[in-house]
C-alpha cells in the first residue's frame, strides 16, 4: 500500500505540474492571431493630451481593453501594473483602453487598482467598435510594423515570469 501511495502521489505531482505547463503554453498558442493591420485610433488621455496608435509604429504595444464594472478586468489590473513596472524600461508600450466610462469612474478606479496607469478614454466606443473584442478584458499585441500578431482574451497573470518572459522575448525580437 506504501509504493501504491507513493506512486498515485508522484503521479497526481506530475500531473499538476504538466497541467501547469500545458495552461501557461495554450495561453500563448491559443492567443495566437494571424497578422492582420491594427486599426488606428486617436483617444484622449485621462490628463488630457491624445495618442494615435500609429504614434507607436516600430515598437510593441500591448493594447487592453477594459472597464471598472468588469471582475476580471479589476482582477488583471494590479497585474498589469506590476508588468509595467518590470518592463517599463525595455521599450514595451501600453495602451489601456478604457471602454465608454466617465472619467471620474476611471479615475475612481485606477486609484484603487492600479495608480500608475494612465488610460486612453473610448468614451463613445468608436476605438472598441473597431477593434471588436470578443469581451472584456481583451488584449492584443501589435508587433513594430503595426500587425496584430497576439490576441488574448479574458484576465491573465501579466506580471508572472512566464508571461514577463514571454513579453520581453517579442521586444527584444525586434
Amino acid at each position: 500500500m506504501t509504493t501504491l501511495t507513493a506512486y498515485l502521489k508522484r503521479a497526481a505531482k506530475l500531473s499538476i505540474a504538466v497541467c501547469g505547463v500545458a495552461v501557461t503554453l495554450a495561453a500563448h498558442a491559443s492567443s495566437v492571431k494571424l497578422s492582420e493591420p491594427a486599426p488606428d485610433f486617436t483617444l484622449k488621455t485621462l490628463n488630457g493630451p491624445n495618442l494615435r496608435l500609429e504614434e507607436y509604429r516600430g515598437q510593441v504595444v500591448l493594447i487592453n481593453f477594459w472597464a471598472s464594472w468588469c471582475g476580471p478586468c479589476r482582477d488583471e489590473m494590479p497585474a498589469i501594473q506590476n508588468m509595467i513596472n518590470s518592463l517599463r524600461k525595455e521599450g514595451l508600450k501600453i495602451a489601456m483602453i478604457n471602454t465608454a466610462e466617465d472619467e471620474d469612474t476611471v479615475f475612481s478606479f485606477l486609484s484603487a487598482y492600479a495608480p500608475d496607469i494612465r488610460p486612453l478614454m473610448d468614451q463613445d466606443g468608436q476605438a472598441t467598435e473597431k477593434w471588436q473584442p470578443r469581451g472584456l478584458p481583451a488584449t492584443y499585441l501589435v508587433d513594430p510594423a503595426g500587425l496584430v500578431r497576439y490576441q488574448a482574451l479574458g484576465g491573465r497573470s501579466w506580471d508572472t515570469p512566464a508571461y514577463i518572459n514571454f513579453l520581453r522575448s517579442l521586444i527584444n525580437s525586434n
